[in-house]
């Protein structure tokens, strides 16, 4: 009992940690980038260009923050009960790793469009034609590939035997 409590404390201090680090950053590009718009960081590789993003990724939807308000509540619901639905056996435990990276990033930019009415986007690759980002949509991005590599090649489904 003392280890999974010990777990689920450092799964909240990881989530507290990965969104006051994604808040900061775009506190940062706030105050520092805002007034200036876009600072090279790597010629022809990064940017930091400042961003007022209304809608969702690649800014669809734009304008429907209630919606993505309210989309996020649910899927963040929908995260943690099954967070906490997982059998706490090492074959999930990169799979809960991963929800709560996915949650991390929803909870991250939910904060923006409450507090600001947009979310803060700041980080542009060069050499691609991509839009600007943020860490929260690193969290989302990188924590919903390894839920699906962990669904497709490593989570094995129970194989039910016959009677």
């Amino acid at each position: 009992m003392k280890n999974k409590k010990r777990k689920q404390i450092i799964s909240i201090l990881t989530v507290i940690l990965l969104i006051v680090l994604d808040q900061w950053t775009k506190w940062q590009a706030l105050t520092k980038l805002k007034p200036i718009r876009n600072k090279v960081v790597i010629k022809g590789f990064l940017d930091f260009t400042f961003v007022e993003n209304r809608g969702a990724a690649f800014g669809i939807l734009s304008g429907q923050r209630f919606f993505f308000i309210i989309l996020t509540v649910i899927v963040s619901i929908g995260i943690l009960y099954s967070f906490y639905k997982l059998p706490d056996t090492k074959e999930y435990l990169w799979l809960k790793k991963a929800l709560l990276l996915v949650f991390c990033g929803a909870v991250g930019n939910m904060i923006d469009r409450v507090v600001r009415g947009y979310v803060v986007d700041f980080l542009e690759v060069t050499f691609i034609k991509w839009p600007v980002f943020n860490l929260a949509d690193i969290y989302v991005v990188i924590g919903a590939c390894f839920i699906l590599f962990l669904s497709l090649f490593v989570i094995k489904e129970e194989e039910k035997k016959e009677v």
